[in-house]
């Protein structure tokens, strides 16, 4: 009986997806097998052209994979992870690689890890975006694991990863939880992202009185520009659809509660962790939290709030300003994201290439965006640069953003539009390039209430001041 190369455990939308693309890639050979043999029965008798071998038991399914034995699981996160893995693990051997596709919590892929790693079989963390169709046609992949195991799984992942450039999106990241790491940054920048254009599409709207058909018109042009992107796109699409039933702009009848599955929330937990402010997607984050608080915002009372109205001299003008403050909020989060991956990487010792993650992110994901390009040059000509804003390129496209940036926050709040995350991102910009702090307060008050202590500028080591009494101040250490 001829034997598969690679295999895939898990049939749901995304599994079975990823195994079409797999078994339509010459020289693969795709084993399949899912908890429930329905699904994989029909997935073989909807795709009999596929190069699958189907199996109805776990035992089946790892007799049928050639050595090294390769298998990706695409099932739901958590438990039934655990469980597979569990049931892998028990039946594999030395050598032998298991693969996470799903979108995991990074510590728990280090902790499969240096379980199954003991057993000498190879665990790999690998995030997987693009969606639904990305998994089939091409996504962008961010496999974590050894470099070893990356010999073998490297040319598969490159086989069926989306193509940018003439390069595949796929490249080995680093260690253990480093693939999923990135990934969870990666749609952590994708909540900022969203956000931003929703802000965008908002003021159009209510500051400028656009149609939402109008507004895509409008995204259709940024999309020709530096703007470039999947979400700019698929936005202007969103906008441009009509209700069948009302006829009605689509996006008017969708209730305004946005859902959330859980990467952004991990984006920001860990970011604190990690003592890496991203502003940006935390609002992001928290934005989509008061969008379902149904009740509150219901009860909320009809405030005057003081706003005053949004004059508006020439609409061409005002959309261009909209426009580079919608640039300026989209390098700060991209900024702040990449920031946490290198934050992410030295704590973990990761060996994290930062052009190399932005190239793979130019086809197949999410926030493919044509300004990646300039993301990796950056990277490749400073490898330890501190700060994406601090590129020559960004820094020029800052300060031809900043004018316009400020005013639109500005105005947006004078009209009560809310800007969160417009707003946090030019308050995250004036703290970086501010010469001092208030800061210093922060550590008076520290001291004062908690014995703290503080660092002088003018002296090294470290001080408390005695604040009652005479006020003496002793030095520390």
């Amino acid at each position: 009986m001829s034997k598969a190369n690679i295999g895939v455990v898990g049939l749901a939308v995304m599994g079975s997806n990823l195994a079409r693309n797999l078994a339509s890639r010459a020289g693969n050979s795709v084993a399949i097998f899912n908890r429930s043999v329905d699904k994989t029965q029909a997935l073989v008798s909807q795709h009999p052209e596929a190069n699958f071998i189907a199996s109805e038991t776990i035992d089946e399914f790892v007799a049928s994979l050639s050595t090294p034995r390769t298998a990706i699981i695409m099932v739901q996160a958590g438990a039934g992870t655990d469980a597979v893995i569990s049931a892998l693990a028990e039946r594999f051997e030395k050598g032998d690689i298991i693969v996470d596709g799903g979108n995991a919590l990074y510590t728990d892929t280090i902790r499969r890890e240096k379980d199954v790693s003991q057993k000498g079989i190879h665990f790999v963390g690998a995030g997987i975006s693009g969606g639904e169709e990305g998994a089939l046609k091409g996504p962008s992949i961010m496999p974590g694991g050894t470099k070893e195991s990356y010999e073998t799984l490297g040319p598969i992942l490159a086989s069926i990863a989306a193509v940018a450039e003439g390069e595949p999106c796929v490249t080995h990241v680093g260690t253990d939880g480093a693939g999923h790491f990135v990934k969870m940054i990666h749609n952590g920048i994708e909540y900022a992202d969203m956000q931003l254009i929703a802000e965008a599409y908002d003021i159009l709207r209510q500051a400028g009185g656009l149609s939402p058909m109008e507004v895509s018109g409008v995204l259709e042009d940024w999309n020709k520009g530096e703007l470039e992107s999947y979400l700019i796109e698929i936005t202007a699409e969103v906008l441009s659809q009509v209700d069948a039933k009302t006829g009605k702009p689509l996006v008017d009848v969708i209730l305004d509660a946005a859902g959330s599955k859980g990467t952004g929330v991990w984006t920001v937990q860990s970011a604190l962790d990690l003592g890496t402010p991203v502003s940006g997607i935390a609002e992001a984050v928290f934005a989509r939290s008061l969008s379902s608080q149904s009740a509150q915002r219901k009860a909320a009372p009809a405030f005057s709030a003081g706003t005053t109205s949004w004059d508006i001299a020439a609409q061409a003008a005002f959309i261009e300003s909209v426009r580079k403050a919608l640039y300026a909020s989209k390098i700060v989060a991209y900024a702040q994201g990449f920031d946490a991956i290198r934050a992410g990487a030295a704590e973990n010792n990761w060996e994290i290439n930062l052009g190399a993650v932005a190239k793979i992110w130019r086809g197949g994901c999410i926030i493919r965006a044509q300004f990646l390009n300039r993301i990796s040059d950056a990277y490749s000509k400073n490898e330890q640069l501190v700060s994406l804003l601090f590129d020559d390129y960004f820094t020029n496209a800052i300060e031809d953003a900043a004018a316009s940036w400020r005013e639109v926050v500005a105005k947006a709040s004078l009209a009560g539009i809310p800007v969160p995350a417009f707003a946090s991102s030019l308050s995250y910009f004036d703290g970086l390039r501010a010469t001092r702090l208030p800061a210093a307060l922060v550590q008076g008050q520290r001291d004062f209430f908690g014995a703290h202590t503080y660092k002088r500028v003018d002296l090294p080591g470290t001080f408390h001041t005695l604040w009652s009494g005479d006020k003496s101040e002793i030095q520390t250490d």
